[in-house]
Formats: structure tokens, C-alpha cells, sequence
């Protein structure tokens, strides 16, 4: 039995999810165990491919292992699965699992990318494991890991594995957007267009860009993501944490915040690849650490372009609009090229337009809220380290921790201890849901004075 480890983190031996499997390792000596150095050797791997086709020719299961950043895989691991790719290897007789170690911030997507990618792999998939990253600290972190692994050998065994996400065979050809000639009355306000045209041989999305900036009512300014550049992806080093500067020295940070943050809304232009927004756009994402954990475009309306088939892409799907709950950000819509790109474009320009003008926001669902508590908490806990963020977090209320609602927890446990009185609790009988509307029913009566 060989496995190959796929470490995708940028740190290297120094990587903490890396460190789950060396713990496995310790514990099945029949099992050969051999890491290929993914993340940080991913220059000289596109440069020659010949190491890492041997080393996964040789592999009876891949293990992806990796860090999750921002919703996915590192840019560098998702780099090296298009080259996978690119290069045809023959995975057959092969099986893949991952192990990622995270905060627990939207792994469920990043679990899903690789096991997508599995299944254009033509890999059969392990259900992998999700970890804290202090989990193998701890005693049960150390057993779920072993019981992880055993339970890997075992679905190998006995050719138990995960579905194959289903697609479409009978595919609709796409469309290209019709681009007019006359440009919509501008106002002064300023939408950003984030692109990735590395991926548009048809010209499809460049004909999106074209009929949006047409029929978007203000200025209109394009970033295309494959004329910057990037030194190289983010290294997790936390250099930027104190005072939001990068390690590298391309001016990323600086063109973020200058070209980019500046605007009034930000559209994401973009081909599917791979089950993503593609390598270079991840690349973008991560570098955008250099933000920390700061939503420093919240209030500010988001919306896509997307060239390809999105109704097969689910995770796709949860990954935008997640990405725009946690940056406090209005979706504004989404435009794609399966059906009637014309009527979608135009649409997203309208509602757009309508939320810029009109500073149009919405409360957030468990995506944003779920995952801004996530944040929070870890926040407070490496403030030390993250001094920009804690700042940032203080300023704009995101510590609510339910401890300091004191009332609310008081009056609580009153009625904890009268609801376990039985006499009590039964003359109350449905007085205890009209106590609870009180509140709402002065807000109303409030509005009747008005």
C-alpha cells in the first residue's frame, strides 16, 4: 500500500495539516508513505512535471493535504491539480481522500472542490477528514485521526466510495452576449470588473464585459487578473498581519486597494474551470490576505459574469454567494451564458445600478452570520498577532459574544425556573407566546402614531 501526500500547503514541512499525516504514518509502519511538496515547489513542477507523474503513477491512494484558504484549496495545489490535468495522467486503479486543517471556515466547499476534481479525475473518493488546527493537540483529535485513516484502508478494501456527482450529458451550446453600439447615460459612481480572460479562446465572457460596460449606467473600469504580475501565491506567513503589507514585493496589496476596493461595486468576470472560478482567480483571493479578515467593501454590491454551464456547479454556486454574505456584500445578481445572456446582463446592470443608488443591503443568513462568527471568535483569540483585525473587528461591533447580553440571560433563567413550577407553568399556558410578541406589537402600534 503507497500513499502519495499532496501537501498544498505553502509552509511546507512546516505545515500543520501536514503534520496529521506524519501522526498517521507513525501509526501503520505496513503503509509507505511518500510526500511530494506540492505548494512550495509548484514553479519548478510546472517547469517539469516528470518528478510529480511518477510519484502519482506509483501512489495506490492520492491525500490531499492542505490548509483551507479563503473557501478552497491553496492557488498553488489548485495549480497543480490543471496540471494534472493538463499532462493526462492515467490515475486508474487509484483511489484520493484529503485531510485539511482550518477554522472550519466553509470547508465544506474546499472538501467539495477536491472531490469534483476527483471525479474528473476518473479517482473514486474517500470521504476525507475536516480538522481544527489545534485538533491533533488534543487526545481525541489524535484518535479521530487514526479511526480517519482506518477507515480510509477499509472503503479501499472493500470498494466503498462516494457517488459520482452527476452532470448533464445533453449540453445546450452557449451563447454569446450581443454587444450594442450606444453606451447607458453614465453617473458617477464606479463599478470595478475583476476578469479572467487567460480562459476565453471563444470570446464569450469578453462579449459579457462588453455588453455589461454598455448597459451598466456608470463608469465602468475593467482589471484583467492575467496582465498582473503575481510574484507568486499567498505563503500564510502572516507578515501582513500587523499592518496589512505583503511579503511580496509585486505591489499587489497596493493595486488591491488603489484600482480595485475603490470602486462603488465589483463585478467577477469568468470562465468555469475545474469547478472554479479557475487557478488565477485563487490566486487573487488568497493574495487578498493582505486584508486579513477585514470585509473592507461591505455595503458595497457584488455581481458575476460567468461563462459556462453554472447549474452543474452547485459548490460554485454556494461558494458566491457565501463569498458575498461574509463580505457584507448585496449579490446583485448573476449573469451566465447557458440560456439568454442578454436579458441576464441587463438585469444585473438594472439591480446594480438600483443598489448603488439606493444603497440597497440586506441582513445577513447563516452564511454570513454563521461564518463572521467563525471569524470572530479566532479574531479575538490571535488579536495579539492580528492587531489590524482586532481593530477592525472592535470598530465595526463584530464582537457580539452572547455572553455580554446579561439581561437577556437573566431573564432567561426567571423563566427557566417558573416554567419547571407546574402550577406556574400551566397558568401561563399561551401566555408565554404573547409575552414574547409584546415587544413587536409596540413596534407596530408605534408606527400607527406616525
Amino acid at each position: 500500500m503507497k500513499v502519495l501526500v499532496l501537501n498544498g500547503s505553502p509552509s511546507g514541512n512546516n505545515s500543520i495539516t501536514l503534520q496529521t499525516a506524519l501522526y498517521i504514518e507513525k501509526h501503520f509502519p505496513d503503509v509507505t508513505f511518500e510526500i511530494l511538496q506540492v505548494a512550495p515547489r509548484i514553479k519548478s513542477i510546472e517547469k517539469d512535471f516528470s518528478e510529480a507523474e511518477s510519484a502519482l503513477l506509483n501512489a495506490d491512494l492520492l491525500l490531499f493535504c492542505y490548509p483551507v484558504y479563503t473557501f478552497l484549496v491553496p492557488a498553488q495545489l489548485h495549480r497543480f491539480i490543471e496540471l494534472i490535468k493538463e499532462h493526462g495522467i492515467d490515475l486508474s486503479g487509484k483511489a484520493a481522500t484529503q485531510i485539511t486543517t482550518s477554522k472550519h471556515f466553509y470547508d465544506t466547499t474546499a472538501h467539495r472542490f477536491i472531490q469534483d476534481n476527483c471525479a474528473d479525475l476518473h479517482l473514486p473518493y474517500i470521504r476525507g477528514l475536516s480538522a481544527d488546527m489545534e485538533d491533533l493537540l488534543k487526545e481525541q483529535g489524535q484518535k479521530d485521526a487514526l479511526s480517519f485513516f482506518r477507515f480510509v484502508l477499509w472503503s479501499m478494501e472493500h470498494q466503498v466510495y462516494e457517488p459520482v456527482p452527476l452532470q448533464t450529458e445533453a449540453k445546450a451550446e452557449l451563447k454569446k452576449a450581443q454587444v450594442p453600439e450606444e453606451k447607458a447615460e453614465a453617473s458617477q459612481k464606479k463599478v470595478v470588473v475583476v476578469a479572467d480572460l487567460s480562459n476565453d479562446p471563444d470570446g464569450r465572457l469578453q462579449s459579457m464585459i462588453d455588453r455589461f460596460e454598455k448597459k451598466m449606467p456608470a463608469q465602468v473600469s475593467l482589471v484583467d487578473l492575467q496582465t498582473f504580475p503575481f510574484a507568486g501565491g499567498c505563503l500564510g506567513c502572516f507578515h501582513c498581519a500587523s499592518d496589512g503589507t505583503c511579503i511580496y514585493k509585486d505591489g499587489f496589496d497596493r493595486f488591491l486597494r488603489e484600482n480595485i476596493q475603490t470602486g462603488d461595486a465589483t463585478v467577477y468576470a469568468y470562465s468555469i474551470r475545474d469547478h472554479s472560478m479557475g487557478h488565477r482567480f485563487k490566486l487573487y483571493d488568497d493574495r487578498q490576505f493582505c486584508n486579513g479578515h477585514r470585509t473592507v467593501t461591505m455595503g458595497k454590491p457584488v455581481g458575476y459574469l460567468v461563462d459556462g454551464y453554472l447549474n452543474e456547479e452547485q459548490n460554485l454556486q454556494t461558494l458566491m454567494e457565501a463569498r458575498a454574505q461574509v463580505g457584507g456584500n448585496f449579490l446583485a445578481g448573476i449573469a451566465t451564458d447557458q440560456t439568454d445572456p442578454d436579458k441576464e446582463i441587463d438585469q444585473l446592470a438594472e439591480t446594480l445600478s438600483y443598489a448603488m443608488e439606493n444603497d440597497y443591503q440586506m441582513p445577513k443568513n447563516f452564511y454570513g452570520v454563521g461564518g463572521l462568527k467563525i471569524f470572530r471568535d479566532l479574531i479575538y483569540q490571535m488579536r495579539g498577532l492580528m492587531k489590524e483585525d482586532h481593530r477592525f473587528y472592535k470598530a465595526h461591533g463584530f464582537y457580539d459574544f452572547p455572553q455580554k447580553r446579561k439581561g437577556t440571560t437573566a431573564a432567561m433563567y426567571l423563566v427557566g425556573a417558573m416554567m419547571k413550577n407546574k402550577k406556574l407553568s400551566q397558568k401561563m399556558g399561551s401566555k408565554m407566546t404573547e409575552g414574547m410578541i409584546m415587544p413587536y406589537k409596540k413596534v407596530l402600534e408605534k408606527e400607527k402614531k406616525k
